[in-house]
């Protein structure tokens, strides 16, 4: 019997981890083709009209500009799926931001200036950009993001409400969110023979691999898309951006390789962003807490070139026993950038409201609120009516109050003093869907040691660690005798890294190729020839019958928080998650995911909020000195702990995603907890100093 230790499971350092402190990984921006050429877009002033002129004289007159495309003369692009990458493709301006003109020039310098030297007159249109809740505009889709049913309806929600003797009805603002990922956008074409050959930096190269081929005009075997290293996206990376598009154009028409890099105060108009979210929520309730009507209504923005809906409705037909439900979605196409994915969609700003109301509704109940959720934890989905693969909620209450110390809390609000300094605590609870998509993968054998090859998506997250710990443990091998290679579209075809899906999906295919690898080994005698041995595997075929369950990850935040009365600054003392989430296949990855989850949630409770200008159509907050978001000086005494959980339900790995887990709740546990602190519920986000001076009266 083998006694080699299994790898995975054990807390692993990131295997290229030393490359990014020395600088040696490269990302999209930092490949130099010899000719490299620089790009430099040119964004619209106006919130909606039309290009009437162009001059590009004077750009063309700048010392190194090479050339200026508009789109008069841009190349043409066929048509494709996604309307937000036709760029200067027609005289149209449906936001302020959109790239109207792309400089190209021997040098950075000179490229933004060309750039600034481009004189472009347009007409402006009569423009809308402010999302209000009654808006004369709004429609229900018939989907939201996700694929989500934009409204569900189980029972008779009004007259149950109506029948109930305790009732919370409350509604709650989320304003826009940017990702703001530390690496911008940015792209480095090239094309060779006919071939483009393009440095991205993006969350899964076999999509933008198959949107360039369609855009122009090429097989797939034409386009190579390489995603080595990639600084973060939380989701504004999940789908092709405008600057791969304009990089191969600039590339196409001067002959040359182009790079282009966004920067960062034009990331907010082009990129994607989470849109802002009215949401009503109605809870009714019997005296013992047990929910007996549900309602949660989210409205929200979408743009005039493409659909996106915010499915922040969508958790509620998840979380809690509900046997008279409405969840409702309604939108409105403004004159604003598309607003795309970001970290947790839909979950992050519709567990706030759902996880905030169920506070109130603990209170109107007199009941301890990590008790209310207890009594609401129901036993199969109540959506669909699907059993749980697994639903480890109630431990993770009870294990996050352990930890914690909720035992004997004083439920009063405004209580507890420190001089000027209330103090408070909150709880909410978290969920995000198990999601698993087909992949394919190789495992190799040679050179005495083992080649895995497969398309993942490194954002950040230690995917490639995490792989060759599945690889090692699939071959019975040891950790060091596994090289992962990844990031490339000539690689086998797998899914993007987003919605929590990267590693159960690459996971699964490369445990079985290297199984069946480990397999044709044995077949050898266990010795592998001189020419080496190879397995591929596709599980496209394997996902049959996860349909038949209801597959989500469950957690609970516990927040602490001091309100200064005299400057209105909230600080979080303490921030403790527990999650129930399949199996962790590496402790030390893991705990930096849902670390770096809460701390987005604490930033969007506390700083993170971006407005529009209204005459403009701008987003006022466009760089990360307007848009504020939690640095090491907001962040104390955060932990991340999980609850064992076997579920044979989900992948060979027994794992779910963890990735956006770790947002989803923090928010409302911090809202929480400031209600406790001071008695006031504040029910828009973020909750700046101004906001509570006036609530508190100061």
């Amino acid at each position: 019997m083998s006694t080699r230790r299994p790898v995975l499971g054990t807390s692993v350092e990131r295997l290229e981890g030393r490359d990014k402190v020395t600088g040696r990984a490269r990302y999209a921006a930092e490949h130099t083709p010899p000719g490299t050429l620089w790009a430099q877009t040119v964004p619209a002033t106006v919130a909606r009209g039309r290009i009437t002129s162009v001059d590009t004289s004077d750009a063309l007159a700048v010392p190194g500009a090479v050339a200026v495309l508009t789109h008069e003369d841009a190349p043409r692009l066929h048509p494709g799926d996604d309307p937000v990458l036709q760029v200067l493709q027609g005289p149209g301006v449906p936001h302020r931001g959109w790239p109207v003109a792309l400089a190209v020039a021997e040098t950075f310098e000179a490229a933004c200036e060309a750039a600034a030297a481009v004189r472009l007159s347009c007409a402006a249109e009569e423009h809308d950009c402010v999302l209000t809740a009654d808006h004369p505009g709004l429609y229900a889709p018939e989907q939201a993001n996700g694929g989500n049913p934009g409204t569900r309806v189980r029972g008779d929600f009004e007259a149950a409400w109506e029948r109930a003797p305790v009732r919370v009805d409350g509604t709650w603002t989320v304003p826009p969110l940017h990702n703001h990922p530390m690496e911008p956008h940015a792209s480095t074409a090239r094309w060779e023979d006919g071939r483009l050959i393009v440095h991205d930096s993006n969350q899964g190269s076999s999509a933008v691999r198959r949107t360039l081929a369609g855009l122009f005009g090429l097989d797939e075997e034409q386009v190579t898309v390489v995603t080595e290293h990639v600084g973060g996206g939380f989701g504004s990376k999940g789908t092709p951006r405008p600057q791969v598009v304009l990089a191969a154009m600039a590339a196409r028409r001067t002959g040359r390789p182009v790079k282009l890099a966004l920067p960062r105060r034009q990331m907010a108009a082009v990129v994607g962003h989470r849109a802002p979210t009215v949401q009503r929520v109605r809870l009714g309730a019997g005296h013992d807490g047990v929910i007996r009507a549900l309602e949660h209504e989210a409205v929200t923005h979408t743009s005039a070139v493409k659909e996106f809906v915010e499915q922040a409705a969508v958790p509620a037909r998840v979380m809690y026993t509900s046997p008279h439900s409405r969840t409702v979605h309604r939108v409105v196409r403004l004159d604003v950038p598309t607003p795309s994915w970001m970290r947790a969609p839909g979950e992050a700003p519709g567990m706030y409201a759902l996880e905030s109301a169920m506070d109130e509704l603990a209170g109107a109940c007199g009941l301890d609120p990590v008790e209310l959720r207890l009594r609401n934890d129901p036993g199969t989905e109540p959506d669909s009516g699907l059993p749980f693969s697994s639903r480890g909620l109630a431990r993770c209450l009870r294990e996050g109050a352990r930890r914690f110390g909720w035992e004997g809390r004083d439920p009063r609000p405004g209580v507890r003093r420190e001089g000027p300094l209330l103090l408070g605590t909150g709880v909410a609870a978290s969920t995000y869907p198990v999601m698993t998509a087909p992949s394919s993968a190789e495992a190799r054998a040679e050179d005495g040691g083992y080649r895995v090859l497969v398309n993942a998506t490194d954002i950040g997250t230690g995917a490639r660690t995490v792989l060759a710990q599945i690889a090692a443990d699939a071959l019975c091998a040891p950790l060091a005798a596994v090289r992962i290679e990844i990031g490339s579209s000539d690689l086998p075809r797998a899914p993007l890294a987003g919605g929590s899906s990267g590693t159960a999906s690459w996971g699964w295919a490369v445990d079985k190729a290297c199984r069946a690898l480990r397999a044709r080994i044995g077949e050898h005698g266990g010795t592998v020839p001189r020419a080496g041995l190879s397995a591929r595997a596709d599980t496209a075929g394997d996902l049959a019958g996860l349909e038949e369950f209801a597959r989500h990850s469950f957690g609970a935040q516990f927040a602490e928080v001091q309100v200064d009365t005299r400057t209105g600054e909230t600080r979080v003392r303490r921030l403790l998650g527990v999650f129930a989430a399949g199996r962790i296949l590496n402790a030390r990855t893991a705990r930096s995911q849902l670390v770096g989850g809460m701390t987005m949630g604490l930033s969007m409770a506390l700083l993170e909020g971006s407005t529009v200008d209204a005459a403009f159509g701008d987003f006022v907050e466009s760089d990360l000195a307007s848009y504020h978001v939690a640095t090491c000086a907001d962040v104390h005494g955060i932990e991340a702990h999980w609850v064992e959980e076997e579920d044979p339900r989900l992948n060979p790995m027994g794992s779910k995603g963890i990735g956006e887990l770790g947002v989803v709740g923090t928010a409302a546990a911090v809202g929480n907890a400031f209600h406790h602190a001071t008695g006031v519920r504040l029910r828009d986000l973020p909750l700046h100093p101004d906001k509570v001076l006036t609530a508190l009266g100061g």
